[in-house]
């Protein structure tokens, strides 16, 4: 899910246009860095900080793997 959905479904920001505004202003990090990119795609375990706001992400259902299918495969 991308960063400023985030911010805006847990409630710390009203809107979408107002997450994408803190992010842009430098107000977010993620695992420790600053984040400025509005679409940045947030993983399981990744700690989200928002005005002294601590959001670790929890994702209940793992990524699909991805598999490895040779050429032949591809094609049916």
């Amino acid at each position: 899910m991308e960063l400023f959905k985030i911010l805006k479904l847990c409630g710390i920001t009203g809107s979408g246009g107002e997450a994408k505004m803190v992010i842009a202003e430098g107000l977010v990090t993620v695992n420790g860095e600053v984040e400025t990119r509005k679409r940045r795609k947030i993983r399981h375990g990744d700690e989200i900080v928002i005005e002294q706001q601590i959001l670790k992400v929890v994702c209940h259902f793992p990524e699909s793997p991805k598999v490895d299918r040779t050429p032949s495969e591809k094609l049916k």
